[in-house]
């Protein structure tokens, strides 16, 4: 949606936000620097916690105590997941959300310095939402003492979302209505720069295959086995060659999660967990048919059966430019950050470290230029949030520039200063767009007329887990 209409509306607004809405951006953020030591303590407890997704039992309770310490109204265990909560403070309208998560990645157990290095962990926050959370309670605590101090009227809302890696936390709760009186959704990411995007994501299904045989000694009686590990490659083959014949927008991976236990016994389980990928949910629809036919297939072939849990499925963002040129402003305003001698050092070595991508370190003193209708390659169950309510997010650098996502370098450098001072700018983004658009609901207005453009009228909204309850043990 790129109409002169809009583009007039959007050059006013800085107009609009001259006077007072600057004095009430300045309080949040003075607020947030005040306390920036203080969210730096939580955020390194959590990461060090590192809890993978439904299991997050104390990290989510460290967000919801401290929220509760603030005044906020705290429902916990919501959508049937345990880790999942709401935190709600103010009354009537504007309604806006600000999305916050706190899982961790299996593996990639890793110390806060400039090489691997183990710390012994079973996970680690590898795409550092330990910083998401944190900076996204930081920024509503801020956003609620301006609401009293102001006597604003509306509401703040936290959403404690678990899950994201692979579990679709936030599905399940958009499934059951947790935010049809959302006027606005907000929320932020990791990354190693600093950018406000209308960029789509994604969609993306994923499932855990399950092969049932016949155990023998693969010796003595190898004729009266069924290798459930033959359905598993069999099915894997034939993918791989599915591959040549999909359109080249998709992503497809796989893990044996279960190849057997010894090789001198015809394994009688096998199990593979798969991810399709595609920037549209109906291709990810029709082309999961197509796994599940080589799937089927492959049992056949081999002389197994075959069993299929779906572990999550998420729709791909839906962007919006009103809100994207809101934030981009702010964050614009806000600025990048500037690495202490010791913090430039850490970065140095770091980047030097292998599977590093070649970047400026100076690129996390700028600010993005504003992204428009592109592509992020990863996927995200904030896509199902966009599709119910208009939403808009932003990355900042708390990793050091080149640094991929799902990597030690990416947990190394979330538990160190560079994580936290990308955290604050992600706060303050927050803080003043809430603020923004509790005090001009023109802007509300715009968004939701662009929300309904964009999705259509003959939307409905359908899950891809389908009516599945959350998979509480997808990482056991």
């Amino acid at each position: 949606m790129r109409t002169k209409n809009l583009w007039v509306f959007l050059a006013g607004m800085g107009t609009a936000f001259a006077q007072a809405p600057n004095k009430a951006h300045e309080s949040v953020i003075k607020e947030i620097n005040q306390k920036e030591k203080q969210y730096g303590v939580l955020s390194k407890q959590i990461w060090t916690l590192a809890e993978v997704g439904y299991q997050e039992v104390r990290s989510s309770a460290i967000l919801q105590d401290q929220l509760r310490k603030e005044g906020f109204k705290v429902q916990s265990a919501v959508a049937d997941m345990p880790t999942a909560f709401v935190a709600s403070f103010g009354e009537g309208k504007p309604v806006i959300g600000i999305l916050g998560e706190f899982d961790a990645l299996p593996g990639l157990s890793q110390d806060s310095i400039p090489v691997k290095k183990s710390i012994g962990g079973i996970a680690g926050h590898a795409c550092g939402h330990h910083l998401f959370g944190v900076g996204s309670l930081a920024s509503v605590v801020a956003v609620k003492n301006w609401l009293v101090q102001s006597g604003h009227k509306g509401t703040i809302r936290f959403y404690g979302t678990p899950a994201e890696e692979g579990g679709s936390g936030k599905v399940y709760m958009v499934r059951d209505g947790l935010f049809k009186d959302v006027d606005v959704v907000l929320h932020w990411h990791p990354g190693d720069s600093n950018s406000a995007s209308s960029s789509s994501s994604l969609a993306n299904k994923s499932a855990k295959f399950r092969f049932k045989g016949i155990s023998s000694h693969a010796a003595a009686a190898p004729d009266r086995g069924r290798s459930a590990l033959d359905g598993v490659e069999v099915m894997n083959y034939a993918v791989n060659m599915m591959r040549e014949h999909i359109p080249s927008a998709t992503r497809i991976h796989y893990v044996i999660t279960n190849g057997g236990k010894a090789p001198n016994v015809v394994p009688d389980f096998a199990e593979v967990y798969y991810y399709v990928r595609h920037p549209s949910r109906q291709y990810v629809a029709s082309i999961w048919e197509r796994v599940q036919k080589a799937a089927q297939g492959a049992a056949l072939a081999t002389g197994t059966t075959v069993e299929e849990e779906i572990i999550g499925g998420v729709h791909e963002i839906l962007p919006n430019d009103v809100l994207s040129q809101l934030m981009h402003e702010n964050l614009k305003g806000i600025g990048g950050m500037k690495y202490t001698p010791e913090e430039l050092k850490y970065a140095e070595e770091i980047s030097k470290t292998q599977g590093m991508g070649i970047r400026e370190l100076s690129s996390v003193e700028t600010i993005e230029p504003l992204a428009n209708e592109g592509l992020s390659s990863a996927s995200t169950d904030v896509g199902d949030v966009s599709w119910a309510v208009p939403t808009v997010g932003l990355r900042t650098a708390t990793w050091v520039p080149g640094t991929p996502a799902h990597s030690w370098q990416a947990v190394a450098a979330g538990g160190t200063s560079i994580g936290r001072k990308g955290m604050v700018i992600a706060a303050k983004a927050l803080a003043t767009t809430a603020i923004d658009l509790f005090q001009n609901e023109k802007i509300i207005s715009e968004a939701k007329a662009e929300f309904e453009k964009r999705r259509g009228a003959d939307f409905t909204y359908k899950a891809l887990v389908g009516d599945r309850k959350p998979a509480l043990n997808y990482r056991d």
